[in-house]
C-alpha cells in the first residue's frame, strides 16, 4: 500500500484519533471540493444518503457536486457520538439556502466505516431539513473551515 493511499489517522481509533477523525471529515466537507473530499473515500465505497445509494469514489464526487450546487453557503459542524476500532458514529448539523434564498438547518446521523488505510468504506447518513429564517442562522463564520473558536454543536444547544 502506497502512502498516498494512506488516510491519517487510521484504525483502530482512540478516542483522541476519532476526534481528529471527524473534525478533518467536517473540515474537506466545509471546503466544498468535491474532488479533494472524495479521496477520502475506498474507491469501492458504500453510502446510503438520505433515500439516495452511492457506490463508488466517483459516484461520490458526483453526489457532492450535485448536493453543492443545490446547497448553497454550506457550513458544517460534526460531532463525534461514539467509536469503535474501526467505525465512527457523528452527530451534525449544517446550514444552507436553496436558489431562492430559503434557509435550512438540516441535522443527521452518520455511521462510517473504515478500511485499514484510514479512508471510508461505508457512509450511512439520516438527515432531516428544518427550515429556518436568516436570522435563526448560528454557522455564520466566512465559508470553507469552520475556525478552531467556534462554538460546536453541544455548546451551541444543538
Amino acid at each position: 500500500m502506497s502512502t498516498a493511499e494512506i488516510r491519517q489517522p487510521t484504525p483502530p481509533f482512540t478516542r483522541e484519533s476519532a476526534l481528529l477523525k471527524v473534525r478533518l471529515a467536517e473540515d474537506g466537507w466545509n471546503s466544498r471540493d468535491a474532488a479533494k473530499v472524495a479521496l477520502a473515500y475506498t474507491p469501492d465505497t458504500q453510502w446510503r444518503n438520505r433515500a439516495e445509494f452511492v457506490n463508488s469514489r466517483a459516484e461520490a464526487q458526483a453526489f457532492l457536486e450535485r448536493k453543492w450546487c443545490k446547497e448553497l453557503e454550506y457550513r458544517l459542524i460534526k460531532e463525534l457520538w461514539a467509536f469503535t476500532d474501526n467505525r465512527i458514529a457523528v452527530r451534525y448539523a449544517y446550514e444552507w439556502h436553496d436558489d431562492s434564498g430559503n434557509w435550512f438547518r438540516s441535522y443527521g446521523n452518520e455511521n462510517w466505516a473504515f478500511a485499514e488505510n484510514g479512508l471510508m468504506a461505508h457512509r450511512f447518513a439520516c438527515i432531516n431539513d428544518l427550515p429556518i429564517q436568516e436570522s435563526e442562522r448560528k454557522f455564520r463564520w466566512p465559508l470553507g473551515r469552520r475556525p478552531d473558536d467556534h462554538p460546536g454543536l453541544s455548546q451551541l444547544g444543538l
